[in-house]
């Protein structure tokens, strides 16, 4: 395992930076029913979690033969925005973890900037991370592709082999990795306890754990990582 100093962190946006997976799953699940398609939720984090929604569009359409029209997303969008509003909350601690990090950070995530942008400005840290904000559609591929990754890298001048992603999801991570990347899971948001996300995540290789967001700056700075939990 490379032991090469971290000099830039990536963290992903939904469920590692604000906890908005359930209320973004909630809303997808109500659109998709609206059009006659009924999905637990067990059924679709496995298969949407970290994706973009054009993957996620792509997904429906194959598996269910479903197609979520441009009018069906912007009234989704519009729904998931009006959510976010009444109930987005930051994940905990991780204001005190950004605070107190040395280390340069930027964020790249699967969503549209626009929803990055909002996202970051309800919970309050939207200040931390601009104009470092990197979004899926700035790339040919999102998640799990490692387009994403590496185009944060070569906008922040860090070579991948000194970044460390923080990511929640198994499309995130194997990014990640296929980036060339250091990454740890984060297990701290609301959706994330489950024990099936746990196990797909460590089937994807040697990936540290950790639950609490204030641990971050003292995991940047060990030498290497491991497949540890905390």
């Amino acid at each position: 395992m490379s032991t090469a100093p971290v000099r830039l962190v990536i963290f992903d946006c939904d469920g590692v930076l604000v906890d908005s997976e359930p209320i973004a799953m909630r809303v997808l699940l109500e659109t998709l029913s609206e059009t006659g398609l009924t999905l637990a939720p067990d059924a679709a984090y496995p298969r949407f979690l970290g994706k973009s929604l054009a993957a996620i569009s792509s997904i429906i359409m194959k598996e269910f033969g479903v197609e979520l029209t441009s009018a069906a997303l912007d009234a989704m969008r519009t729904r998931l925005y009006d959510a976010f509003r009444l109930e987005l909350k930051a994940v905990d601690g991780v204001a005190i973890a950004l605070q107190a990090l040395e280390t340069p950070f930027c964020v790249a995530s699967s969503s549209q900037l626009e929803r990055i942008h909002l996202s970051l400005e309800i919970t309050g840290l939207l200040q931390y991370f601009q104009p470092f904000i990197f979004s899926a559609t700035m790339v040919a591929a999102g998640k799990p592709a490692p387009d994403l990754f590496l185009y944060a890298a070569h906008q922040m001048q860090t070579s991948p082999e000194h970044c460390l992603v923080i990511e929640d999801s198994p499309a995130g991570v194997e990014s990640a990795l296929r980036a060339g990347m250091r990454v740890c899971a984060f297990l701290g948001a609301s959706h994330a306890a489950d024990a099936t996300h746990l196990a797909a995540i460590r089937a994807l290789g040697s990936v540290e754990f950790f639950s609490d967001m204030r641990l971050l700056p003292d995991i940047v700075k060990r030498p290497s990582l491991g497949a540890k939990g905390h």
